[in-house]
């Protein structure tokens, strides 16, 4: 046996070795912590500058039925029209497209894919908006909420064109708009010129022409509209006749202005 005498670690200094271990695993699981609340941060904004942008939901599988408008680069399309362009809506009085065949106009989406306006098929209904105008920016959100409860019509074509694009507006370009707005229907977007628009006789904002199924203008009308009027609007492609008691919609923007 040995006579070398033992010494052992008195109880409290034991204790608080152990506080200081567990204050030390402690520690690191707090930075932990942190680092995990950092980088989840980090991500939210990211995502809502993508949402906000629009860009996150493009090309996606909407609510309607139909495709988001695609992601892309394209403000200003490549336009081709084919055939007579039909008259500018008038103010007031009779249309003299009415009766009148649209032209073909073949142009671009945002990511360039190929959008054709031509007559003849399913019966129509064309919109053409702008990114600055305030009217637009109430109608579209309208529209697209009725299409996600309803769905795409089947039997009546919808295509849009994007027109009187500028960077000297604001909204500009029209694509994050539309995708942000979750925009479901077909879009040609116009060029430098406002060819697409020019052709369909577009004054105003949003616009509307109604074609039937032989292709020729049934009503044609600008401004804002009500769900109601959207609705007369698609049954009136569908007979080849005009809203009973038809008239122009609400609030519009001049295209000129």
């Amino acid at each position: 046996m040995s006579n070398r005498p033992t010494h052992k670690t008195p109880a409290s200094t034991r204790v608080r070795q152990a506080s200081n271990a567990g204050r030390g695993g402690t520690t690191w699981l707090w930075v932990g912590l942190v680092v995990v609340i950092v980088v989840a941060g980090v991500v939210a904004v990211l995502v809502g500058r993508s949402s906000d942008s629009g860009s996150g939901s493009g090309g996606s599988a909407s609510p309607s039925g139909g495709t988001v408008v695609p992601n892309g680069d394209l403000d200003f399309g490549s336009v081709d029209v084919q055939g007579d362009k039909v008259a500018d809506l008038p103010s007031s009085g009779t249309d003299p497209a009415v009766g009148q065949t649209i032209p073909t106009v073949i142009g671009e989406t945002f990511d360039t894919s190929r959008v054709t306006i031509a007559p003849g098929g399913k019966p129509q209904v064309i919109m053409a908006v702008a990114h600055w105008c305030p009217h637009c920016q109430a109608e579209v959100p309208r529209i697209q909420q009725w299409l996600d409860q309803n769905g795409m019509p089947s039997d009546v074509q919808l295509t849009t064109v994007a027109t009187a694009n500028t960077d000297a507006r604001p909204n500009f370009p029209a694509g994050p708009w539309l995708r942000k707005e979750g925009w479901s229907v077909p879009t040609l977007i116009d060029d430098k010129n406002n060819d697409a628009g020019a052709a369909l006789g577009v004054s105003g904002f949003p616009y509307f022409v109604v074609v039937g199924a032989d292709g020729k203008v049934v009503f044609r009308t600008s401004g804002e509209l009500s769900i109601q009027q959207w609705e007369a609007l698609l049954e009136a492609a569908r007979t080849g006749q005009a809203p009973a008691g038809a008239s122009t919609g609400g609030a519009s923007s001049p295209a000129n202005g």
